[in-house]
């Protein structure tokens, strides 16, 4: 007999396992594809993950999950050609338990949390690249894999960003330059004291910094830290489009080491060994660069879906794939009950989210692509904090000048003309 899957998930990142594990802990038939070596193993993520959002979807993880440190400590720093500004924020409410969020491996995460999918009854084969769909009836009723066909009633694709299995399905055109980033990072190896000692952290706290400006040579993206338990993830993220278009010619790897060798950052990485280096492409369009999200037999979730999320003070999107990934498995059971799974029965994983903080928040800021890609925010801004900085805690040989003196020959008509457009731009968000 034909051996056939309640569901076939392509795709062993947070969306694919948490879809894994959500259905098999109900009992169904899953089947997980995963392209690498072990889930995790292709992941290069820089490391965030709030927990508060998504903490009732997998109520059994939290307590064993591998997490690294909690983030006790958020830091953001505006870096000029000469200068920079850190600005951190330690609240007390960020260092009682539950806490809000942890800075996270995604290879030790994800290859633990595949086990937990297991234990529950997921079977999860790695190594397995999905070449293609099947159709039957003008659904979409499973994949082609290693030249074998697998069956099942309902493909959740979770690819990744660039998703095939999506574009297969004709749920979604080849991607946009302006809704992508290109991001690279490097885990560096630290001893643990030395990481305490240089951000200042108790034992099990952790701290986040994200970076703006000249970081990226003035176009939209930024850098981003975070402390491990005895690693600090470092990286670098651009705009696809703006890359392509800058007339400098600069190339990211170049921006990269520049972003190392400045002494604000060289200082907190020295004597780090780097273990880790890789690159990956990002989604950055917002709510109104997703992907359709489901058809006749298909769900897609996670990155598939482009549910990424840059806020400037924060970037998410490991909660998004988990709470996906929760909700295509919802779906899927609603439907596995009625017996049903064409679109019009599938919608309802649509509606889930709509209902749920994913969609909340990607409608609540649907404008941050537009407002964040001004290119103000990345040179004229960390130019001007920083040159007033600069001459507030100058002392001079002579008399000092008054301090607003001293910021107001900064502030002119014209300056605060452009700085209130930005303000209104910004207020939509």
């Amino acid at each position: 007999m034909e051996e056939r899957f309640d569901a076939i998930i392509v795709g062993g990142g947070l969306a694919g396992l948490g879809a894994a594990y959500t259905l098999a802990s109900e009992g169904l038939e899953v089947l997980l594809l995963e392209r690498g070596d072990y889930s995790g193993a292709k992941n290069v993520t820089g490391g965030r993950i709030y927990v508060n959002p998504v903490r009732d979807m997998y109520p059994d993880l939290w307590k064993k999950a591998p997490f690294e440190r909690f983030i006790a400590h958020e830091e953001v720093t505006v870096m000029a050609k000469e200068r920079s500004i850190t600005v951190r924020y330690s609240g007390e409410e960020l260092k009682k338990e539950p806490y809000q969020s942890y800075s996270i491996l995604r290879a030790k995460f994800d290859r633990w949390f595949a086990k937990q999918a297991e234990r529950k009854g997921a079977m999860i084969v790695t190594k397995s690249k999905v070449d293609d769909l099947i159709r039957e009836n003008g659904r979409i009723a499973g994949v082609i894999t290693g030249g074998e066909e697998l069956k099942a009633d309902v493909v959740i694709a979770c690819d990744g960003v660039l998703s095939l299995t999506a574009e297969k399905a004709g749920l979604r055109s080849p991607g946009n330059p302006k809704d992508y980033a290109v991001g690279v990072k490097e885990v560096i190896e630290l001893d643990p004291a030395v990481i305490e000692d240089r951000f200042a952290l108790a034992d099990g706290e952790g701290a986040a910094r994200l970076f703006m400006g000249e970081v990226t040579k003035g176009m939209f993206g930024g850098g981003f830290l975070y402390t491990n338990k005895e690693s600090i993830s470092l990286g670098l993220v651009v705009s696809i489009k703006e890359l392509m278009e800058n007339k400098q010619g600069i190339e990211i790897p170049v921006m990269f080491e520049e972003f190392k060798n400045r002494p604000e950052i060289a200082a907190l990485i020295k004597g780090g060994q780097t273990a880790e280096y890789s690159a990956h492409v990002i989604p950055e369009g917002g709510y109104k660069a997703l992907t359709r999200l489901y058809g006749d037999g298909i769900l897609v979730a996670g990155d598939a879906a482009g549910f990424a999320m840059n806020i400037g003070v924060t970037v998410r999107g490991m909660e998004y794939a988990l709470a996906s990934g929760y909700y295509a498995a919802k779906a899927v059971i609603k439907a596995k009950e009625k017996g049903d799974f064409s679109a019009k029965t599938l919608s309802i994983y649509e509606d889930m989210l709509k209902s749920s903080f994913v969609m909340r928040d990607f409608i609540n800021f649907k404008e941050a692509p537009h407002v964040l890609e001004n290119p103000r925010f990345f040179n004229y801004y960390p130019e001007l904090v920083g040159n007033i900085m600069r001459d507030l805690y100058a002392v001079p040989a002579g008399p000092k000048e008054k301090l607003y003196p001293t910021v107001k020959r900064y502030l002119g008509f014209k300056q605060l003309w452009a700085m209130a457009g930005d303000m209104r731009k910004v207020m939509k968000i």
